[in-house]
């Protein structure tokens, strides 16, 4: 069994920082892929970013892009996201999840690619 579980969600600033935690309990694969999803008050979930367990390739939705950075550490099974230069648009509920049938080409963006998912942090940046 699988339990995904995150940290590091606040208050912050406009321009301000913060970095989430996933740690990945339970189960590692070479195979895996992990990705960070956000959902805003009254619209859909949607990608932020996603790292290769092994290889540690990423990618990231056009709106993070040079604000965010995912990575992980192997050996704490986590998975961090570093997100800079926050906007008020950046506050949503952040979600971890994990894909343990990745194939090893592109990475998953899509929900339903991935099998766990974390309970999600609350993500509020001031204006």
């Amino acid at each position: 069994q699988v339990q995904l579980v995150e940290s590091g969600g606040g208050l912050v600033q406009a321009g301000g920082s913060l970095r989430l935690s996933c740690a990945a309990l339970g189960r590692t694969s070479s195979r895996l892929a992990m990705g960070w999803f956000r959902q805003a008050p009254g619209k859909e979930r949607e990608f932020v970013a996603a790292i290769s367990w092994g290889g540690g390739t990423t990618y990231y939705t056009d709106s993070v892009k040079g604000r965010f950075t995912i990575s992980r550490d192997n050996a704490k099974n986590t998975v961090y996201l570093q997100m800079s230069s926050l906007k008020p648009e950046d506050t949503a509920v952040y979600y971890c999840a994990a894909d343990y049938s990745w194939a090893g080409r592109l990475l998953p963006i899509t929900q339903g690619e991935y099998e766990y998912w974390g309970q999600g942090t609350q993500v509020t940046v001031s204006s």
